[in-house]
């Protein structure tokens, strides 16, 4: 895999919609890391990030396509090699960038641990069983024999990404090695206090507004041990929304006691976006797959419905759920 980076005048990174802090960590450690085999990358996001990465992207080169289209066709021009970060159906990095990594004939290489992967790439390195995307970055780079490239920069963005896409390490996809990668990470003496402070502990009044008012529309389905929680682009506008604001509610309502699976959905222009979780023997990914077009991973993952009736759209998820459970 070094071969294929280091025989590379620029490598384009690509995130999927709506970043993370796992596809930003990846990207960003990815990109840390080629800069240090003399290698040019450039970071590709298909819409914004939430601001509370921004500190993580301070030094980066990057592009947001959705708003600086312009720039796309030199870059794809002058590349040789487009690494796809932290998603495995080329549809999730939006029209604008799918149409252009169809457009040009560049080698791809998918960097990825989601379920249910398309194979549209030349090059993969996936494994359904990791973490995070970031615990992936890692591991490529200790299989190039060059962990001692990974000093604080590289660490502290591949610890954004297992800590978030881990849960702060909660989630049943935290392995022994998980553990391990971070040990490793924190010998690097990065700020990792630092780090969960600016994802997690620095709120606006509006989100913090926004979070109590949506603690109060959850509904819980005691018989199929279901919470879910539906805000609208109205409500989301009501509290001065913005990017990130949502993260982590499906949580709040999957940590009711006797709630087994919870799904978090939210109006977002002409869809509803859905995320859903478990802690039981449902396969949320599945779910997500059969009726929402979606996918992740066994206890997280993501959909999206063009249904946008509330009332109707909350109704089909309860009749798609006694359905999927009978199935």
């Amino acid at each position: 895999m070094k071969d294929l980076f280091t025989s590379s005048s620029l490598v384009l990174i690509i995130s999927h919609q709506g970043p993370d802090g796992d596809s930003i960590g990846s990207s960003v450690a990815l990109a840390r890391y080629l800069k240090k085999l003399s290698v040019k990358s450039h970071i590709i996001f298909p819409d914004p990030f939430p601001s509370y990465y921004g500190w993580l992207l301070e030094e980066e080169d990057f592009t947001v396509a959705n708003s600086d289209s312009e720039k796309l066709p030199s870059l794809f021009n002058m590349a040789d090699l487009i690494c796809c970060l932290d998603f495995n159906h080329l549809y999730r990095c939006g029209d604008v960038l799918h149409n252009h990594v169809k457009q040009y004939n560049i080698d791809t290489l998918v960097i990825d641990h989601h379920t249910y992967p398309e194979h549209f790439s030349t090059y993969e390195f996936m494994d359904v069983s990791a973490s995070s995307t970031c615990e992936l970055i890692y591991r490529l780079i200790q299989e190039n024999n060059d962990i001692d490239l990974v000093e604080q920069s590289i660490s502290e963005a591949i610890y954004t990404g297992l800590v978030t896409d881990t849960g702060s390490f909660k989630f049943s996809s935290t392995t022994a090695y998980t553990h391990q990668v971070a040990s490793q990470l924190m010998m690097t003496n990065f700020d990792h206090t630092k780090i969960q402070q600016r994802i997690s502990d620095e709120n606006s009044i509006s989100r913090l507004h926004l979070l109590g008012y949506a603690l109060q529309k959850i509904v819980v389905n005691k018989e199929l041990s279901l919470a879910y929680l539906l805000l609208t682009a109205e409500e989301l506008k009501r509290f001065n929304f913005k990017k990130g604001d949502t993260e982590g509610f499906v949580n709040y309502a999957l940590s009711i006691k006797g709630v087994e699976v919870a799904v978090f959905l939210r109006e977002d222009e002409s869809i509803f976006k859905f995320s859903f979780r478990s802690k039981g023997k449902i396969k949320v990914n599945d779910f997500a797959k059969t009726y929402y077009n979606g996918g992740g991973h066994e206890n997280a993952a993501g959909g999206s419905s063009k249904l946008m009736n509330p009332e109707k759209i909350s109704i089909e998820l309860i009749e798609n759920f006694k359905k999927y459970c009978q199935g």
